[in-house]
C-alpha cells in the first residue's frame, strides 16, 4: 500500500513540476540593458531577513541572516502584452522588457542610504502613503520582488511601496523551515514598523500579508502593542489575505494588543484547499483564512473586534486551490485601492461588501472599474499549481523515502 501511494505522490508532484516550471529560469534580477518604450517601471524598496546570495541573478537566498536593505526597479510589460493578475515571467535570460517583467536596476544599500531613498520617495505621493507586504510560504527572493510590482502596478497604488522579505526555501517540502523564518523575522519586522511609525516623513502605512506571512505580521503588531501601549496610529489598514493563522492564536494575538488597534480586514474563503491541507498538519480546529464569518462564535468575535471580514467563498476564479480568489477579481483590487485612498475600512458590513462583488464578477451589477487584479497569492499556497517550482528532485528524494518506508514495514 505505502508504495502504491508512494507512486501516486511522485506521479502528482512530477506533473506539478512539469506543469509549473515552465519558463520558470532562474538569475531573472540581473539587470536587462533597456526597459520597453511603453513598459511601466516600479521601484520598490527592499527590507530583508535573507542572507545574500553571491549570484547577482538571486540576490538573496532562502536562508537566514541579518536584516539587509536593497532597492529594485521592475518594469512591467504594457497592458496589451500581458494577462492582468499574472506576473509574466521570461522564458530565457535576457527577458524580453515588451512582453516580460524584467529588472531595470538593483543596489544593495545600506539603512542610511534606505531611509535617505524613502524620504525622497515619500514626499511625493499623496498623503505621504507607504504601503508595506509580506509574502507567504514557498518564495523565492525574486517571486516576492515581481509579485509586489505587479500588485502596486496593476492596482494602480499611489505609495511608496515596501517589500518586506522574510528566509523562504522556495519548496513546498520546506513549510516547517519557512514556520520557524517567520519567528525569526517578528523582531525585525517590528523594528520597520516602529521605524515608519516614528518618522515624520510618513503619513500612513498600510500593511498587506498572506498566507503565512501573516503569522508574523500579526506577531509584529502584538510586540509593537505592548512594547508601546498600543499600535502606532499611521498604521491605519491591514489586509489579511487567506491568513494561514490559527483562529485560536489570531484571537490571543488581537487579545493582547491594548490600546489603539489598526482597521483589520480579513479575506475568507470556506473553500481554501490549500488552508485545509494546513489545518490537518498542525492538528487546528479552523485556520483563520477559511471560517465562516457568519457562523458562531467567529461572528460575535469578530464584531466584538470590530474586524471587518471579506467573505469570497461564493466567488468563483481561476485558482483551483481557492487560495487567492481575489488574485483573479480586478473589481475587488479596484474597491480596495478606492477605499485607501478615501481612508475609509475596506467594508462596509461583513455581508454586504461581499454580496455586492459576487454581484459585480458575475455581471449583474454595473463594474466598478477595470483596475488588474491584486495577486498577492501565485505561488504561496502549501501546494500551487501555478508555482514555478522545479519539484523533480524533490519529489524523486520523496519516492524513495516512501519507498524505503514501504519496504520497512514489508520486512517487518
Amino acid at each position: 500500500m505505502l508504495r502504491i501511494l508512494a507512486s501516486s505522490a511522485v506521479a502528482a508532484l512530477a506533473a506539478l513540476a512539469l506543469a509549473g516550471c515552465a519558463g520558470d529560469v532562474r538569475g531573472t534580477l540581473v539587470p536587462v540593458a533597456a526597459a520597453a518604450p511603453d513598459a511601466s517601471r516600479i521601484t520598490m524598496l527592499v527590507a530583508t531577513t535573507r542572507k545574500a546570495d553571491e549570484d547577482p541573478g538571486v540576490l538573496f537566498s532562502g536562508e537566514r541572516a541579518a536584516p539587509s536593505f536593497a532597492e529594485i526597479t521592475v518594469s512591467v510589460p504594457p497592458d496589451s502584452a500581458r494577462k492582468v493578475g499574472e506576473v509574466q515571467w521570461p522564458s530565457r535570460l535576457p527577458g524580453n522588457p515588451e512582453t516580460d517583467f524584467v529588472t531595470l536596476k538593483v543596489d544593495k544599500i545600506d539603512r542610511a542610504q534606505a531611509l535617505k531613498r524613502f524620504h525622497e520617495k515619500v514626499q511625493r505621493v499623496p498623503k505621504r502613503r507607504v504601503l508595506i507586504f509580506i509574502h507567504g510560504f514557498n518564495n523565492r527572493f525574486e517571486d516576492a520582488v515581481y509579485r509586489f510590482a505587479q500588485i502596486v502596478h496593476d492596482s494602480n497604488a499611489k505609495v511608496v511601496p515596501i517589500l518586506f522579505t522574510w528566509p523562504s526555501r522556495g519548496s513546498i517540502f520546506a513549510y516547517g523551515f519557512d514556520r520557524e523564518s517567520n519567528n525569526y523575522s517578528r523582531g525585525p519586522l517590528e523594528n520597520l514598523l516602529q521605524a515608519l511609525s516614528k518618522d515624520p516623513a510618513v503619513g500612513e502605512v498600510s500593511i498587506l500579508a498572506h498566507s503565512m506571512g501573516n503569522w508574523v505580521t500579526m506577531e509584529a503588531l502584538r510586540q509593537m502593542s505592548i512594547r508601546n501601549g498600543e499600535v502606532s496610529p499611521k498604521i491605519a489598514n491591514v489586509m489579511l489575505a487567506a491568513p494561514d493563522v490559527d483562529v485560536d492564536v489570531f484571537r490571543s494575538q488581537v487579545m493582547e494588543m491594548t490600546g489603539r488597534r489598526p482597521r483589520f480586514t480579513i479575506f475568507v474563503s470556506r473553500d481554501d484547499r490549500a488552508l485545509a491541507v494546513s489545518r490537518r498538519v498542525w492538528g487546528s480546529t479552523a485556520r483563520l483564512g477559511a471560517i465562516d464569518p457568519e457562523a458562531e462564535p467567529w461572528r460575535t468575535q469578530l464584531e466584538a473586534a470590530k474586524i471587518y471580514v471579506l467573505d469570497m467563498s461564493k466567488l468563483h476564479t481561476g485558482d483551483s486551490l481557492n487560495h487567492g480568489k481575489f488574485a483573479e477579481s480586478p473589481e475587488v483590487v479596484q474597491l480596495i485601492g478606492t477605499r485607501l485612498a478615501a481612508g475609509q475600512p475596506i467594508t462596509d458590513s461583513r455581508a454586504g461588501l461581499g454580496e455586492r462583488l459576487v454581484q459585480i464578477t458575475a455581471g449583474t451589477a454595473a463594474a466598478v472599474g477595470t483596475a488588474a487584479g491584486l495577486a498577492v497569492s501565485a505561488p504561496l499556497a502549501v501546494v500551487d499549481p501555478h508555482t514555478r517550482r522545479n519539484m523533480a528532485h524533490s519529489a524523486e528524494e520523496l519516492g524513495r523515502s516512501l519507498h524505503d518506508a514501504g519496504g520497512a514495514v514489508t520486512a517487518e
